[in-house]
């Protein structure tokens, strides 16, 4: 199995260079990461560590991260809604860190 340190610097690599940043508190992105590499091994793919996943990748494919709704979440509020990937205005407090509310429809949810 993948190193988090690993998924951290791939992904860092990967999703920066889109404009989408992990949160400066370190402590909590790699809590989130490592919890990604968890559901990594328990469904095949890396679903949203915070959503329940019904381990079908059809049914699910919403929630692989990052997740479809990773994008509106970030441009309307600085943030996912696990607050993995942010905004650079969203780490350097240039804007309110708010509850992201569920994007995902009520009839995906297991």
């Amino acid at each position: 199995m993948i190193d988090v340190k690993l998924l951290y610097e791939i992904l860092k690599k990967l999703q920066e260079q889109k404009g989408y940043f992990f949160n400066k508190d370190q402590e909590r992105t790699f809590d989130l990461l490592n919890s990604l590499l968890v559901n990594k091994e328990r469904y095949g793919y890396m679903s949203c560590p915070c959503r329940l996943a019904s381990d079908d990748y059809e049914k699910d494919k919403d929630i692989i991260c990052p997740c479809e709704y990773r994008a509106p979440d970030v441009e309307e509020f600085g943030s996912c809604y696990c607050n993995l990937y942010v905004s650079k205005d969203w780490n350097e407090d240039k804007i309110p860190h708010v509850h992201v509310p569920e994007r995902r429809p009520q009839e995906k949810l297991p």
